[in-house]
């Protein structure tokens, strides 16, 4: 029989997740991936030697799916999370029941080390539902396990990353890049950072309490604009769009989703996210960081040219085409 430990990691097929589960295998545990589609998460399989990570089928709403997920695990984390509401997945029913479930039945079983992702800003009281229901989320999460890590981190930036990724995206729409928010100061923090920092909860290698996660720069929404026209060398106006209006845009786009009765779900900005951008999403300084678990946040510019190439007019070939211009005819 394998002495190597188990965890269960609900939402492991996420953006986080995956890179959680990649670490971990490396590092020899055996994983569970618990999501919703487990035939979409094949992927995870990859990580490791044949068996040792697997995707299950897990319904976070339901007690009896999330205990069976969880059977025999040495550690649980939790990184389940929505960033729109899509029919029965509100914020209430995913950040809040649902991690105070897959908190409560950890205690139940005896899970010796629990690990719970929230996000920087999470507050009961918050004016945006999403750090609203994370901050009731952690509430319930403490209820039944005092004990447990809570990583709370800022805008998570990498390869895959619906952040940086969606910016670019727009760089190709004209010659203004319209910026709501211009002003609200974020922290972009790496997502293996965040994975490192989870794994380490897990192991034991970490103190319980709330760890905020931010990246080495506070920067405006302006300045991560500016990071994108650099990495994809493009020249475009940054327009900033007043919170009122960006009120305004996320309310039409919300209308059409009601309108379609969900068939059409707005992922560009909802009101939720703009009543979001009126706050700044930093550390704090009133809880533990990174520097309590000596890791060294990785700064976005370097590893963003890696991923934003396919943004530029040219691609990756974009240094060729530029070197090129400097040629002579002999």
């Amino acid at each position: 029989m394998s002495t190597a430990k188990l965890v269960t990691i609900y939402g492991g097929s996420g953006f986080l997740g995956r890179q959680i589960a990649r670490i971990m295998a490396a590092e020899g545990w055996r994983i569970r991936v618990a999501v919703r589609r487990p035939y979409e998460a094949g992927v995870v399989r990859t990580y490791g030697a044949p068996g040792q990570v697997e995707p299950v089928p897990c319904n976070v709403r339901d007690d009896m799916s999330v205990a069976a997920c969880m059977a025999d695990a040495d550690a649980v984390i939790n990184c389940v999370g929505i960033m729109v509401r899509e029919g029965k997945n509100t914020f209430d029913a995913i950040h809040e029941e649902a991690a105070g479930r897959v908190a409560r039945i950890a205690a139940e079983t005896g899970v010796k080390h629990f690990v719970h992702v929230s996000a920087l800003g999470a507050d009961p009281d918050a004016a945006s539902n999403y750090a609203a229901s994370k901050g009731r989320g952690e509430a319930k999460v403490l209820t039944h396990r005092p004990d447990a890590v809570i990583l709370r981190p800022s805008i998570i930036f990498g390869t895959d990353d619906r952040f940086y990724n969606r910016i670019a995206s727009l760089t190709r729409l004209g010659p203004f890049l319209f910026v709501p928010g211009a002003g609200t100061e974020v922290q972009p923090v790496h997502v293996l950072d965040v994975a490192r920092a989870a794994v380490m909860a897990a192991s034991g290698e970490a103190g319980s309490g709330i760890y905020e996660l931010g990246g080495p720069d506070v920067l405006t929404m302006r300045d991560v604009a500016r990071q994108v026209l650099t990495a994809t060398a493009r020249r475009r106006a940054i327009i900033g769009v007043p919170h009122w209006l960006a009120g305004l845009m996320g309310f039409a786009l919300d209308t059409v989703q009601v309108v379609s009765g969900g068939l059409l779900t707005n992922r560009v900005l909802t009101r939720d996210q703009a009543r979001q951008l009126r706050q700044p999403n930093r550390v704090s300084g009133k809880v533990r960081t990174f520097a309590d678990l000596g890791i060294e946040p990785t700064a976005a510019p370097p590893i963003i040219e890696g991923y934003l190439w396919r943004f530029r007019p040219t691609g990756q070939y974009e240094a060729i085409t530029a070197s090129a211009k400097n040629l002579r005819n002999s």
